[in-house]
């Protein structure tokens, strides 16, 4: 098909891995990709339908392709395409096809109805988890994300996520080590471990039931090369103690933990249907430095949840305070269409909930420049970003990359100086190569360090 298209793309990580799928298999059709839109004849928004800020802006960048590019066809993909496909089906005449994320495979035949004049509407059930090859990898370059598992059995109740990606599946341990080996050899040196809950990994649909202390154990054993390997995403609730036992054999797992605790108030956790409670909580940070004292942790709070008090907020204050977690992003409740929580009372204000917000950025700031200082006069290796241009002029070269304990995206970078008159630097210092730095200063999120080899 000699068409040309362009992805747009939204929304977390296993999102990212679909965009990443339906890119590879559009090639794979004869389809070219282009980055500008205003080049496709296909431009594809791959929706985000997590909290009412994001439906917002995928449906904004929906309304703003179809006003700049008439011409196109635009298929809505994604999260929010698949939970409001029926709706969509007759409410969004602005999108020439809608396609939910159940079976990408299927993007194809999709695409190919759309060019014959057609409106496809592909929605069907949530079974298995959506894998193949993947030529493209939007992270930046030397970075991919393996999806381990889909879907989500926890009921928070403040979560669409189940209504989105259904029940829990676990991918088959073969098939990731076997895409984690062909990233190796590829040259890719940091493979992100995905899930809605990786600790739940083998507790839903599964070919082999491994668990994913033994599934950390079989890649140790199977997969070869120099990588980080990096676990995102493990609910508080199932996080299995034997994983540090596993990780701290192997030190290609990075003491890099993140977990969503959403809250530090014991009766706001527990009407967010979370079995632990703040207390709990606490000694798991406190014995997962135990285990890695230079751990780095990073964890979520949701801010303005239905009967969260002014108590309560202070509350979850004192416990971040308490872990001291290196990382912590925050975001206020979004009342999501059929979840137990939008039925829930005594709802909080929303600029109540942005002051809240605010309150725990401001402990958070504090708390990541202080632990970046104590990161401060060690050497690291460091995965290149970017190159920067140096504003300023003269021979100092500078570039952007990232530590072990700055995930891709949402933590603090690494800005890596160096002589542009050193050969041996400026051949090795390109984007997806492992270079070795040593920090010298900290700023609020981000660190300074000079070239020292690779």
């Amino acid at each position: 098909m000699n068409k040309t298209f362009f992805l747009d793309q939204h929304g977390c990580a296993k999102n990212q891995v679909d965009g990443e799928l339906i890119i590879t298999r559009l090639e794979k059709m004869g389809l070219t990709r282009v980055e500008d839109a205003a080049e496709a004849d296909l431009i594809i928004i791959n929706s985000c339908g997590f909290i009412e800020s994001a439906k917002k802006e995928s449906l904004d960048s929906l309304m703003g392709a179809r006003t700049a590019y008439p011409d196109a066809k635009i298929i809505l993909a994604g999260c929010l395409a698949e939970r409001y496909a029926e709706l969509f089906k007759t409410e969004l005449p602005e999108a020439d096809g809608i396609f939910g994320n159940g079976n990408i495979d299927l993007i194809d035949s999709a695409v190919k109805e759309l060019f014959d004049g057609k409106r496809p509407v592909v929605k069907t059930a949530q079974k298995g988890i959506c894998s193949g090859d993947r030529n493209t990898y939007l992270n930046f370059k030397g970075s991919a994300y393996v999806k381990i598992t889909e879907g989500c059995n926890n009921r928070c109740t403040f979560c669409a996520i189940p209504i989105i990606r259904g029940e829990l599946r676990s991918r088959n341990a073969d098939e990731i080590v076997k895409e984690m080996q062909q990233l190796s050899d590829s040259g890719i040196h940091e493979i992100n471990l995905i899930g809605q809950d990786l600790a739940a990994y083998g507790t839903g649909a599964t070919d082999d039931g491994f668990t994913l202390p033994e599934l950390i154990k079989k890649i140790s054993k199977e997969v070869k090369g120099n990588i980080w390997i990096r676990l995102l995403y493990i609910h508080p609730d199932h996080f299995v103690p034997e994983i540090l036992d596993e990780m701290k054999k192997d030190s290609r797992f990075l003491p890099y933990f993140d977990i969503p605790f959403q809250s530090g108030d014991s009766d706001v956790i527990h009407a967010m249907n979370r079995k632990g409670s703040s207390q709990e909580y606490i000694r798991l940070v406190k014995k997962i430095r135990e285990v890695f004292p230079q751990s780095a942790v990073r964890t979520t709070f949701l801010t303005g949840f239905p009967g969260e008090t002014e108590k309560a907020a202070e509350n979850t204050c004192d416990f971040l305070k308490a872990i001291e977690s290196d990382w912590s992003g925050c975001f206020t409740y979004s009342r999501e269409d059929d979840t137990p929580a939008a039925r829930m009372k005594n709802t909080v204000p929303k600029k109540v909930a942005v002051q809240r917000e605010h309150r725990l950025q401001e402990i958070q700031s504090e708390i990541t420049e202080r632990r970046l200082k104590e990161r401060t006069g060690k050497i690291y290796d460091v995965l290149v970003e970017e190159i920067v241009e140096n504003q300023s002029g003269g021979d100092d070269g500078l570039a952007i990359g990232r530590a072990w304990f700055q995930a891709p995206e949402i933590d603090g970078s690494v800005v890596i100086r160096y002589d542009l008159d050193d050969s041996k630097a400026v051949s090795e210092i390109v984007p997806g190569a492992l270079v070795k730095v040593k920090v010298f200063a900290s700023s609020q999120v981000d660190v300074d360090g000079e070239y020292c080899g690779s």
